[in-house]
This record gives structure tokens, sequence and C-alpha cells, in this order.
């Protein structure tokens, strides 16, 4: 009985926190013992206690005291530790402004082509410069450069600096009826759901653009040589020809009917509840795995089902997709960092920015908190492993089965339904090495343990900055994840 009290105890210090004299420990403090790590005179965050002639540490500060990280999986009962990495490089983008006071934006996404150098990557930016405009005691967003065109972006690490070696417009084949050319624009596709686009006055309206796309994630399928684009407005996924051209859509069922698209096919393969989305929260993130026969999807915040009163859950969606079929066949409920831990931010200010399909089990998800600099407290990559997981394809979209819908439910209710999220542990804490901006948008993993990160800045929107804002660091992982 001793020994099974002992072990929970320490568990429980390392889980909350506490000191190692709080209440229920029987023993004295070993307050005068030193520690090192590789020869580095280290000092715990809470002492070791000792009980029968022997030094106990609480599991959370001896990982931080040796150089790991350590998370808790209160679903399974277990504790990961794992090595952190080394930072490698820092590279930063120098390119001319788009016009005045806006800045040439990347970083929306990442990704590396197999075969292509270890210093050459794909990226995007979003749907162009934007604003917050209030018209009318109505919110909308204004688009100082409306004929902006989303593009995929291939850029190279050289010198300390991030270089555009070619960008491809996406375009269909057509003509889109927004811009009156074969280039598509990042406006929004459906009056009366999207978010109303004006011009920088707020007297105009522009035209919604059926094919507009605010672009994300970012994926790579070696099988057939395409890319695959998670746009925030449908939600949807685009998918494209190296050049650009987009092929077809993957939307929600129900999509189609909104709008006219008949240069792009809208494959309805999406479930029906993904049209709930938040706007300007949609499909933020999109990978593929390496075999080219999967791809998943994650959303960047909670679906509003069944309406906003779910902004602020923890439980974040992503979708598994059979490429060949183009099917869903599997859905899990990630679950977001509790803001509770954290100082000043909603749960709503947690999101999911990206993600790397390492195989059918294991991802890499990029989640991160709205703020910037010392403010900022939540800038993380996670290993997730979906292998014991729980597929929630189609079971709480209604509150049928559960009284509750997914986004509705606690940690309480997943567990009383047998919802196993994925685990999770942290490969990456982008705080603890001073990452300074806020948006990490862009994740990507080469070799199995090169991880590379960039941002997105927004165009430098309301920056008084002289410099552009888009940082990409480098990193190498003491161990591989393959």
């Amino acid at each position: 009985m001793k020994k099974k009290w002992l072990a929970a105890s320490v568990l429980l210090l390392a889980v909350s926190g506490g000191a190692a004299s709080a209440a229920g420990i029987s023993g004295t403090t070993a307050d005068k013992v030193n520690y090192s790590n590789n020869g580095k005179t280290v000092t715990p965050a809470q002492p070791a206690v000792n009980i029968g002639g022997s030094l106990y540490l609480p599991i959370r500060a001896f990982g931080e005291a040796s150089g790991k990280y350590v998370d808790w999986d209160e679903f399974r009962g277990n504790v990961a530790l794992t090595d952190k990495p080394a930072l490698t490089g820092k590279y930063k983008l120098n390119a001319p402004d788009l016009a005045e006071g806006i800045k040439m934006g990347i970083g929306s996404s990442l990704t590396h082509v197999p075969g292509d150098p270890d210093n050459v990557f794909y990226s995007t930016a979003d749907r162009g410069p934007n604003g917050d405009i209030e018209v009318n005691g109505v919110s909308g967003k204004s688009f100082p450069l409306p004929g902006y065109t989303p593009t995929i972006y291939k850029i190279e690490l050289n010198g300390g600096e991030i270089k555009i070696l070619d960008k491809f417009p996406l375009k269909v084949n057509g003509t889109d009826p927004a811009s009156g050319t074969s280039l598509i624009t990042g406006l929004p596709n459906i009056k009366g759901r999207d978010e109303v686009p004006y011009d920088t006055t707020g007297a105009n309206v522009l035209a919604y653009d059926p094919y507009g796309a605010d672009i994300e994630g970012l994926a790579y399928n070696q099988a057939d040589d395409t890319f695959w684009i998670s746009d925030e407005y449908g939600p949807s996924i685009l998918h494209a020809k190296r050049d650009g051209t987009i092929i077809e859509r993957i939307v929600p069922q129900g999509w189609a009917a909104q709008v006219e698209t008949p240069l792009v096919p809208a494959r309805e393969a999406l479930p029906a509840v993904y049209d709930k989305l938040r706007q300007n929260r949609g499909a933020e993130a999109v990978g593929i795995t390496p075999d080219g026969k999967y791809m998943f999807m994650a959303m960047q915040s909670p679906l509003r089902n069944p309406d906003k009163s779910t902004d602020n859950a923890r439980q974040l969606r992503i979708i598994k997709i059979d490429l060949a079929a183009l099917k869903p066949v599997a859905e899990f409920a990630y679950v977001a960092e509790d803001a509770a831990q954290f100082k000043g931010l909603k749960q709503g200010d947690i999101v999911i920015s990206d993600l790397v399909a390492v195989n059918e089990n294991t991802l890499l998800i990029d989640e991160r908190d709205k703020n910037a600099g010392d403010k900022a407290q939540l800038k993380r990559i996670y290993a997730i492993d979906l292998s014991d997981a729980t597929n929630i394809l189609g079971k709480y979209d209604d509150a049928k089965a559960a009284g509750k819908t997914l986004e509705q439910m606690g940690v309480a209710d997943l567990k009383a339904n047998g919802i196993l999220p994925p685990s999770k542990r942290t490969v990456l804490d982008a705080v603890a090495f001073g990452f300074p901006y806020e948006k990490i948008e862009g994740i990507t993993l080469v070799g199995g343990n090169q991880l590379f990160f960039v941002n997105d800045n927004d165009f430098g929107i309301g920056s008084t900055s002289p410099e552009n804002g888009t940082e990409l660091w480098a990193f190498e992982l003491p161990y591989e994840i393959k």
C-alpha cells in the first residue's frame, strides 16, 4: 500500500505543480541537495522529498531539471518525457513591400517536397492584406488590394535569409468573375455567410468570388505531384496542380447549393456540421501521409455547434480522408490546452495553426495562443498519437448520442462517453526559445529530425516596424519521428 500511495503522490505533484512539502506527504524537504545535469548546476522547480531515507523528486521537476519536456495525459494516466531540440538557424524574409504600408507575406504554411534540398520549401500567404471594419454597426473586412492572388511560393534558406525562388498564383481553367482573368482572388465566396468584403473606405462592397480562397495549410502529394491547400472560408480543401491550377475543391455537404463554381468541381466530402464554422476560424491545417493514402485536416477553432456558445470549447476537430475515394474515414477530438492554466487567456484564444502527417497514426500539431513576444505563453508543437484515439466520425455532430454535441462537452463528458482524444507530447516549446511573433502558422519535418517553423506576418498591417516581420527558425531533434 505504501508503494502505491507514494507513486500516486509524486505523480500528483508533477501534474498539479504543488510544493514537495504539500499536505499528505510524510517526510522532510531535502532542500540541501545540489543538482547538476550534464555537468551544469540546475535548480529543480520543486525540491526533493526524503522518505524512508530515499529522495523522491516530482516528475515535472525532474524533467525540467534534466532538460526534458513533461506531458501528462489525464485520459490514459500516462507521463511522457521528451528531450528538447536544439535551435540551429534563424532566417528572415527581406522582400519588397506589396504597396505602401503593406509588407510582402508568406508563412501561412510550410512544407518540404521529397527530393528537394533540405533548405528548399513551399509556403503560402493567406487571402491577402485585410483589416477589420465596421459599417453601420455591422463588422466586415476591408481589402486594400482586392486583386491580390493567393499564391504558392517556393523558398530557399540561405545566408540567414528566406529567398523566394518561384511563385505559383492560384488560378482556374477559365475566367474568374471577380478578377476577370484566370487568377482567383482572396475575396469571400458566399454572400450572407462569409464576412462582407469592403474597400478601404467602407463605402463600397466588393464582389464576392466563388473561387476565392483564404489559404492556410499546404500539403504535397508525391503520388500525383499535386498540392492540397486548406481554406478557411469553406471550410474547404483545394486540390491544385504544381502550376497553381485548381483541379477540385472538397467542401461540406450542402456547400455546393450556395454558390456556383462550374470551373472547379465542388466535392461534398466533408460532413455538413463543418459548415457551422466560426468566421475566419475554418480549415487551418492540412497534411498528407508520405504514401499519399490519407489526408488530415484540422479546424483552427471549435465549430459553432450548435451556436457561438461553444466558441470556448477545448475540442478541435481533426478529420482523416481517404484520398483515393475522397471520403472521410475517421475524425478525432483533439483537446487543446486548458486556458485556465495561463494568465489572461480565454479558451477561444488557443488554436491549431498547422499540422504534419508523419504517418497514418502520428501527426505534428502546431498549437498556439494569440499573443506575441513577452506576452506569449503557448507556442508549442506536439506529436500526437491517433492509434488508440476514438473515431467519432458522425457520432456527436448533434446531441442525440450523448445529450450534447462534441463542442458542448467538457473533459468529464468525454470520459463519460468513452471518447479518447489523441495523446500528445511536446516536441518544441517556441516560447522558451523566445520566438517574438504571434502567428507560427507553418511547420514541417525533414529527415525525421529537422523541424522548421515560420510565422505569418499578416502583411505587416498596422505594423510600424521597418522590417518585414517574417522569420523561419530551424531546429534539430535529438531523436527521429517516423
